[in-house]
């Protein structure tokens, strides 16, 4: 490990964190001075590369103090939460945390849930730019634990990156040069990496230099990852790093790419013994990480886990948090709902219509509600796992890439891998892409994709139909016709019909970044 060393200056105010496995217990978890960390690399370079990996990762599931311990941000999390609760398919049914992003009310540059998603999303790249930096050069191929750990840091960046694009700027599947000229963000990178323009690469980068980023990590991270058998199961392999792939494709619309990306992470999770789960797992809560369908989340213990501001405490009306204890409940939208078979397996993780009134007619507690969802589940010491990607979405993506290059029949046939475990009478020949897209929405309920998938298929969010059982009724539309170029094509002028679907700067950041002027400020 002798290019670690390198980087020893860099890593000297670091603290390492310890994840509790056996393989990476230790006592890396004060600051340590140059001497110290370059002892340790030498002693032990397995050890401290994991221990900087498991950091990174514990991070995106802290539950931490921003603005007077506010329970709805606790990291990555609390952002897929948001897309939910932004998007047609989840319903507050009490206004408590996030009912201003429910009430489609919480994108301004002075909000808290613009600062904590920029913060959050930040923060991960700087954690994963703090791994790169052990690798001023590409560690040799005998070396896997280096390459894993470079790789996965490269992964967690390019997933930051694609996150924070979609959030804070136009996506669409119809990805126009129009599109790619838009002011995107800024560009953070290791002090090993050898980047042109670094400087100039701090202000708004137009989208399509952050694709370009993207890209570029998440192709690294897959080649690193070759042959990397991870220890746990929320450290990223090569089949996680072809899904983020997969996800960042089908964003761009690099339809055969995306299909590409998705198969060889299906094929990789079966090599490891992942597959769709049986409809009688479905039922288990979607709260461990050893489900066989899991191909990546974080394994929750109870030095982890973050009580009320977590996900289980927002989303599952089984568990004693917000939700549960009936302070706001969580259900399906109701046309959503409807659109499930009865034959499908899914139907039955949701109250139907009715709910399970007492013998006076009322609700004892959230589960019971008409609609209410029975998916999320209760461990009884709040170390529920986190799900970040299955094997489902993987079969998904590849449906709806073929489905969007109009192969319709092999469409079908990649989507059938899924139904045959959801709806025994589901035999459909072809399917569109809209056919996907109910099935994306259905399947993957709850799980942090609603508003990014709206987003990126320019789909309208509409709570205001007959007999909807939102308590907002918003109609949101995103359209295609959002930039209107000067006659100079000034990319920095432009007027957007439906600027409640991208999140403006926050002010710290507007203040504290010489490289972003005023006048590019998201409407």
């Amino acid at each position: 490990m002798k290019t670690i060393k390198y980087s020893i200056i860099a890593l000297a105010a670091l603290t390492l964190t310890a994840c509790g496995e056996d393989f990476l217990t230790n006592d890396y978890r004060s600051g340590l001075d140059a001497d110290a960390v370059e002892k340790l690399l030498d002693e032990s370079p397995d050890a401290v590369i994991n221990s900087y990996v498991n950091g990174m990762y514990s991070y995106m599931v802290e539950g931490y103090s921003f603005d007077n311990d506010a329970h709805d941000i606790f990291t990555f999390a609390s952002i897929l939460h948001v897309a939910d609760m932004t998007g047609q398919d989840m319903v507050q049914e009490k206004s408590h945390w996030f009912n201003y992003d429910y009430d489609w009310d919480n994108r301004m540059f002075n909000y808290r849930r613009t600062r904590s998603h920029w913060s959050t999303l930040y923060t991960m790249i700087a954690k994963a730019n703090t791994i790169i930096n052990l690798f001023p050069e590409e560690p040799a191929e005998d070396n896997v634990v280096a390459r894993a750990g470079l790789g996965q840091a490269l992964a967690v960046r390019g997933l930051a990156y694609y996150y924070l694009i979609q959030l804070y700027q136009q996506s669409a599947t119809s990805d126009s040069s129009i599109i790619t000229l838009l002011p995107g963000v800024p560009l953070k990178f290791a002090e090993t990496e050898a980047v042109e323009n670094r400087d100039s690469l701090n202000g708004r980068n137009t989208v399509g230099r952050v694709h370009q980023q993207i890209e570029s990590d998440l192709s690294r991270a897959v080649a690193l990852l070759e042959g990397y058998e991870r220890p746990v199961k929320y450290f990223i392999d090569q089949s996680v790093a072809y899904g983020i792939q997969a996800r960042y494709f089908l964003l761009k619309g690099k339809w055969q790419a995306a299909a590409d990306a998705a198969i060889s992470a299906q094929e990789l999770a079966a090599d490891n013994g992942l597959a769709i789960m049986e409809p009688s797992l479905l039922h288990d809560g979607f709260m461990d990480i050893s489900n066989k369908e899991w191909m990546w989340g974080f394994d929750h213990s109870t030095e982890t886990q973050t009580t009320y501001a977590s996900w289980f405490s927002m989303v599952s009306n089984m568990a004693p948090g917000y939700a549960g204890l009936n302070y706001a409940p969580r259900l399906i939208d109701k046309a959503l709902y409807d659109q499930i078979s009865k034959s499908d397996e899914r139907k039955t993780l949701f109250n139907d219509g009715v709910g399970v009134p007492n013998a006076d007619g009322e609700f004892a507690a959230a589960k019971d509600l008409p609609y209410a969802n029975l998916k999320f589940g209760d461990k009884g010491d709040w170390t529920m796992d986190y799900v970040y990607m299955r094997v489902a979405e993987m079969v998904l993506i590849e449906a709806e890439a073929k489905a969007q290059m109009g192969n319709n029949a092999e469409a079908a046939t990649a989507l059938k891998k899924l139904m045959v475990n959801r709806d025994p009478k589901w035999n459909k020949a072809s399917v569109t892409v809209d056919d996907v897209f109910v099935q994306r929405r259905i399947e993957l309920w709850g799980e942090g994709f609603n508003f990014f998938d709206f987003k990126r298929l320019n789909k309208v969010v509409d709570r205001r139909y007959k007999d909807s059982n939102h308590r907002t009724k918003v109609y949101a539309h995103h359209g295609a016709d959002y930039i209107n170029l000067d006659p100079k094509g000034n990319p920095y002028s432009w007027e957007k019909l439906a600027k409640d679907w991208t999140y403006q700067i926050p002010v710290t950041e507007m203040n504290e970044n010489p490289r972003i002027l005023g006048s590019e400020q998201n409407p």
